[in-house]
């Protein structure tokens, strides 16, 4: 018996997205999914130091 193979959510998504991309861009889906996970870090970088920053100055204003 062979079991069915199910993809997570997010694996799911990609999916999607990827064959949405693909049907609206024919032969440059590979490129414009790189360019959006490039995006996607870069923004999710920014977050995160932005999230850093804000923590440190709280830290900072208490001690005073």
């Amino acid at each position: 018996m062979r079991l069915r193979r199910t993809s997570s959510k997010p694996d799911r998504l990609l999916e999607a997205i990827g064959a949405s991309i693909a049907t609206l861009s024919g032969g440059t889906r590979s490129k414009l999914l790189k360019a959006g996970l490039i995006a996607g870090g870069v923004t999710a970088v920014t977050a995160g130091s932005a999230a850093i920053s804000s923590i440190r100055r709280r830290t900072e204003g208490n001690d005073s």
